[in-house]
């Protein structure tokens, strides 16, 4: 991956080298160090906004390259818009932006975060606007050996200095939200990984490694979960030579003595899926190495809290499977017995996940009693004829936890929008020969899906799925995100426990 910019925060000063980024807001106006710089550059600054008719707006910028009477290699005049209304996640993807433009320029870029109009600009902002910077400077290209000019990834900035009021504050704020970052990046790295390297065993290794931050794993295998009956989510892997894994994550940061009841996640982890007998189409289908990526989303919500420290219990469950057509593979027709003793029809062997999920479900119900359970996954492509790639689908039977979900969606700029779950949707999925089928057919797809799951949801369990299909690869491209893998779901999940389920 590429080398991701250091960021330290410090005191407001008049930089001798590298390249000073100045935030500006209408006509070019600058806060009071924008203005000191102004004026030892004999006020070429405001006259170079002029002259490209720079009006302040946000995202907008203006270069001067070797400005005069500074001794600086650059500045960059950054358009702020209206201060007053910019929100955290609006900071960050002005870092994004910023970072994105400083790309392959310097070694050193020193950021003045300040308003135009003299009012101090909060340590959280100026944390968000360095986590974005990070995220957005975040490429994968290890394995790229050999390359063009016009295929190389710029470079961000080996170091960004955040000059601002508070810098300590700031700091403090920053190691919080780099924690995510982290978390974030993980996932995005995880569901880049192509399947030949990063299968079941391989991914389940990953998830290991988190016991460096005090989280404890174990790891399943498949005799371990034919021994629970987890009969639904070893159908789907039996056609692969790979063997499914089961992975929990537990994070014990609530403290010795609390009784709270743990958070709990669920993940999809299919590292790829060819469909199965029902197979797919071949246009496109590399892309299914990335229906892991509620597993990975998971693995990297758990390096967030891990790595932040929060006060919280939190377990994170993932059922990893390869679905490969082979003489061993699941047939459509066959009807399996999953963990909860519901049995069922496997119409489509392509409409795999929702098997994967439907064990792990009744698993961390059965060990750990959650207070509530999100499950994230790459479940079904009618999400995406429904919402887009703005959006990922919210299903819930619980109008509390989805209100905390889409809040926390729209402070973090990770959306979700509610979708319906009726009695009527769940008819789609009564089976002739079973408790129930895995497919309603072709109408309300991703609907039939969680009516499916909502199936191995015990009564008075909290509970929410999410449908990320649309979100977490292949979504377009944004400030904070270059990358073909976004990472959703880890900083919408962990505000989620930050806003209401620590200490």
């Amino acid at each position: 991956m590429a080398e991701l910019p250091r960021m330290s925060f410090e005191k407001p000063a008049l930089p001798a080298t590298g390249i000073v980024v100045v935030l500006a807001g209408d006509g070019a106006a600058f806060g009071p160090f924008g203005r000191a710089l102004d004026e030892a550059a004999g006020g070429s600054l405001g006259r170079a906004a002029q002259a490209a008719d720079f009006k302040g707006k946000s995202k907008s910028f203006v270069d001067i390259y070797a400005p005069t009477g500074l001794t600086v290699d650059r500045v960059l005049i950054a358009g702020l818009g209206d201060p007053a209304k910019l929100t955290d996640a609006e900071w960050s993807a002005l870092g994004g932006a910023v970072c994105a433009r400083l790309a392959d320029s310097a070694e050193l870029a020193t950021v003045l975060i300040e308003r135009p109009d003299g009012e101090e600009v909060g340590p959280d902002a100026a944390a968000a606007f360095a986590c974005g910077a990070k995220l957005g400077a975040y490429r994968f290209d290890k394995y790229k050996s050999r390359r063009s000019d016009d295929d190389t990834p710029k470079r961000a900035p080996r170091r960004i200095i955040i000059a601002t009021a508070d810098p300590r504050r700031a700091k403090k704020a920053f190691a919080v939200l780099d924690a995510v970052s982290d978390g974030t990046l993980l996932a995005r790295d995880l569901v880049n990984e192509p399947a030949n390297v990063l299968g079941p065993q391989e991914f389940a290794a990953r998830a290991k490694e988190l016991a460096a931050l005090g989280v404890d794993v174990t790891v399943l295998t498949e005799k371990d979960m034919a021994r629970r009956g987890m009969n639904a989510l070893l159908a789907v892997g039996q056609g692969s030579e790979r063997g499914s894994r089961l992975v929990v994550m537990r994070w014990n940061g609530a403290g010795k003595g609390s009784k709270k009841k743990p958070v709990v996640f669920v993940g999809k982890g299919v590292v790829f899926d060819t469909g199965g007998i029902s197979i797919k189409p071949a246009a496109g289908m590399e892309d299914m190495k990335g229906d892991m990526a509620g597993a990975a989303c998971v693995v990297g919500l758990m390096h967030a809290l891990a790595a932040r420290k929060a006060k919280v219990d939190a377990v994170g469950v993932i059922g990893i499977v390869e679905n490969m057509p082979d003489g061993k593979a699941q047939r459509p027709g066959d009807i399996v017995t999953s963990m909860s003793k519901q049995t069922i029809e496997v119409i489509n062997t392509d409409a795999e996940g929702r098997l994967v999920l439907a064990d792990v479900l009744t698993y961390v119900q059965k060990e750990f009693k959650p207070a509530f359970i999100v499950d994230l996954a790459t479940l079904t492509g009618a999400i995406i004829v429904a919402l887009g790639h703005h959006y990922a689908g919210l299903f819930s039977n619980d109008d509390e936890l989805a209100a905390r979900l889409t809040a926390a969606g729209e402070a973090t700029g990770e959306r979700v929008w509610r979708m319906p779950l009726a009695r009527e949707y769940d008819k789609l999925i009564d089976s002739k020969f079973a408790d129930m089928k895995n497919t309603g057919g072709r109408w309300a797809g991703s609907i039939t899906a969680a009516q499916f799951l909502q199936r191995f949801i015990q009564e008075g369990v909290a509970w929410a799925h999410l449908d990320i299909a649309g979100t977490a690869m292949e979504s377009p491209q944004t400030d904070t995100n270059k990358s073909w893998a976004s990472g959703f779901g880890v900083r919408l999940l962990d505000r989620l426990v930050a806003d209401h389920y620590e200490g």
